[in-house]
């Protein structure tokens, strides 16, 4: 086999280009539908409507970026091949547009990373202010709560004092209904016949009702704390983690947008 067979055997194949140039120019569209998916309807005063999209975009924005790597590629490839230079005109040299739709891009990626990460804090904001005011919400209504079952438990044993043999009688119920609990009970089980002693013993119960409402108030505010900074905690990582997650992406895309699109541009003015 002669080298000239060789080297024909070698040479690149216009296959070869035009698969590459098809399946960059299919990669471009791609994204760029996918883009416009994302876009519409627009929505830019809801906020949560632009993190979403932001992250949709960053998510796939990739895909134009290899598109246009294939495309060069194939591009390149083609123009070895037919050993043709540079258009007659800027204009129409599709890779003058397509470096300046990298730019385009390069110039998106960059202002959405600040403003995804504006927003992000804004509505890690938004919902520690909720996550507060729902606390604040809970303990409230628990105090309130807790405050009618004194009032309510005080009364019935003020009642209790007044009949001693009504309370024996009835120490089932006031089991059943949480007014006293076993020991309790037993307790007034042991002081049946014994009227001065028990209502003694029910005025002493009364008296640590406050006590005992005042504890049960602070365990529920330690609880509801507690939660209030788990969430909290959660919250801000997660929004950290997406800042860094997004914006990263967003910056590595839009240096790769521009690196591409600035280098081609400044390679077609220099022939």
């Amino acid at each position: 086999m002669t080298s000239s067979a060789k080297s024909a055997g070698n040479a690149p194949s216009p296959i070869a280009a035009l698969a590459l140039k098809l399946v960059g120019g299919i990669a471009i569209v791609a994204g760029l539908v996918d883009f416009f998916v994302f876009l519409l309807p627009p929505d830019l005063v809801n906020r949560g409507w632009r993190l979403l999209t932001v992250e949709n975009l960053v998510e796939r924005g990739i895909v134009p970026l290899v598109g246009i790597a294939l495309l060069f590629c194939g591009l390149w490839l083609d123009g070895y091949i037919s050993g043709k230079g540079k258009s007659t005109s800027l204009m129409q040299d599709s890779r003058f547009w397509t470096c300046a739709f990298a730019c385009f891009l390069g110039v998106f990626f960059t202002i959405a990373a600040p403003f995804y990460v504006a927003d992000v804090f804004h509505q890690r904001q938004e919902r520690l202010n909720q996550v507060s005011d729902r606390a604040s919400q809970v303990q409230s209504q628990f105090e309130q709560r807790l405050a009618q079952e004194q009032a309510q438990r005080i009364a019935v044993f003020e009642q209790l004092q007044q009949n001693p043999d009504q309370t024996i009688a009835n120490v089932d119920q006031l089991i059943a209904q949480n007014i006293i609990n076993a020991e309790q009970a037993e307790q007034i089980r042991q002081l049946q016949g014994q009227p001065e002693q028990l209502k003694e013993y029910l005025a002493q119960q009364a008296s640590q009702i406050p006590n005992l409402a005042e504890e049960a108030r602070n365990r529920a505010v330690t609880e509801i704390g507690t939660e209030q900074q788990e969430t909290t905690a959660q919250l801000q990582t997660a929004a950290l983690k997406n800042s860094i997650r997004i914006a990263t992406n967003s910056v590595l895309l839009a240096l790769g947008y521009f690196i591409i699109g600035i280098s081609g541009i400044r390679r077609l003015l220099a022939i």
